[in-house]
């Protein structure tokens, strides 16, 4: 709830707004010599220094709760814990009226640039260079996958109220955090991308180690049993120069993509030059690792988490039977793609079905590894829809809201 005080001195005046997070001075007059005002404001630095300092603590201390939860939530085998237990803490601050605020803008766009270099690393040469014999149907059967996301998609939102931005973004295959992190800047409701991702991803990670056991492979535990460390932040022996390469990257990548209006320029931007950085072979060993990328996806899951309200809450509850079918929909439809890849390249079915189940890159890497599977090929085949996602979102979203403007002119002039 927000605070309003004023409080008074011999010789001025001031007004003190006081929030969850913040206490700021806001306004300051004094009297003239002859007693009248001099109508000028101007802020407390001192005041305003504190206010500031309490508010970082305070999101620090947030941010450090929620990654020790995550970390517990890996450990108990949650999938993209970071993702989703800072986003379930967020909603339950948010709806408890504890935290009246928006993750700060800095904190939002760092972590974009944190996922998207990230998400660059994985279109990496050595992880594509599997599929260079197979480089057609693999794509034929990706861009498949894309297309009947899009049409489940359409079908969700002629059966609900939800927009077709949302159920588009929210049945996306793969790229999770890169497309939750940019949903806003698309016009989505983030919370519904959001709960609709996770909910797959939930379904893809709880089901293809079954499934994995079932076609006769035995998938181990998922989790690398790696314990809490900030030494190792990124991808190289050498920390200072990968973190000062990644930061480079990143400031680059943001600027260049702002030239070319890429939308969701601070993740797009990184993640399109750290491939292309990757590809000329300049230098490598700046991906962000450990720590530094379970930071990056607790704050776009806190990020997430703080729009709730109860409203959004009970709409994602009447939601949540479509959003479960649309995604039983998908997988299954992805498993008649792996059915048709296997035969048409010489794939194992368990190989073809974990290099195209919709999501979950990293479960299904980890998946992949424990069961003994083709893991090069799987990973290029995630990589390259990975690209793919992200490439083509924005594009088919544009062109969904301009058909949907189309057909509503041609039903106005024919009514």
């Amino acid at each position: 709830m927000i605070r309003t005080d004023i409080a008074t001195d011999p010789g001025r005046t001031f007004i003190i707004i006081g929030s969850n997070l913040t206490e700021t001075t806001v306004g300051v007059s004094a009297p003239g010599p002859a007693g009248c005002s001099t109508g000028k404001s101007r802020i407390f630095s001192s005041a305003t220094g504190r206010a500031r300092a309490r508010s970082a603590l305070g999101w620090i201390a947030l941010i450090a709760i929620c990654f020790l939860l995550s970390d517990l939530g890996e450990h108990v085998g949650i999938p993209a814990a970071q993702l989703l237990v800072s986003m379930l803490v967020g909603a339950a601050l948010a709806l408890a009226g504890v935290v009246r605020r928006r993750l700060p803008a800095r904190a939002n766009r760092a972590s974009q640039v944190v996922v998207g270099v990230l998400m660059g690393s994985y279109l990496a040469p050595s992880a594509l260079s599997a599929a260079t014999g197979r480089a057609l149907p693999l794509i034929g059967v990706t861009l498949a996958s894309i297309a009947i996301c899009v049409a489940v998609a359409g079908a969700l939102t002629r059966r609900t109220r939800a927009t077709g931005v949302d159920t588009t973004l929210g049945l996306m295959p793969g790229g999770s955090a890169a497309i939750v992190a940019y949903a806003t800047e698309l016009g989505a409701d983030s919370r519904f991308v959001a709960f609709a991702q996770y909910l797959r991803v939930g379904v893809v990670a709880a089901s293809t180690p079954l499934i994995v056991a079932a076609l006769g492979r035995n998938p181990g535990s998922s989790h690398s049993g790696r314990s809490l460390s900030f030494s190792h932040l990124v991808a190289s022996p050498h920390q200072v120069a990968g973190l000062a390469m990644l930061t480079a990257t990143g400031l680059l990548g943001v600027g260049l993509a702002r030239r070319l209006r890429l939308p969701a320029p601070a993740l797009l931007g990184p993640m399109f030059l750290t491939a292309a950085i990757l590809w000329t072979d300049l230098t490598g060993g700046f991906s962000p690792a450990g720590s530094l990328r379970d930071i990056a996806f607790v704050l776009v899951g806190l990020e997430v988490g703080l729009r709730f309200d109860l409203a959004s809450v009970r709409y994602l509850g009447r939601m949540l039977g479509y959003l479960l079918g649309a995604s039983v929909a998908v997988c299954l439809a992805c498993a008649g793609l792996a059915w048709a890849l296997s035969a048409l390249v010489g794939m194992s079915f368990t190989d073809s079905y974990l290099a195209t189940t919709p999501g979950g890159i990293n479960a299904i890497l980890a998946t992949a590894a424990s069961a003994h599977a083709d893991l090069p090929v799987i990973a290029a085949v995630q990589s390259v829809r990975l690209l793919l996602v992200i490439a083509l979102t924005a594009p088919i979203i544009r062109a969904a809201t301009r058909w949907r403007a189309f057909r509503s002119q041609r039903s106005a002039a024919l009514g």
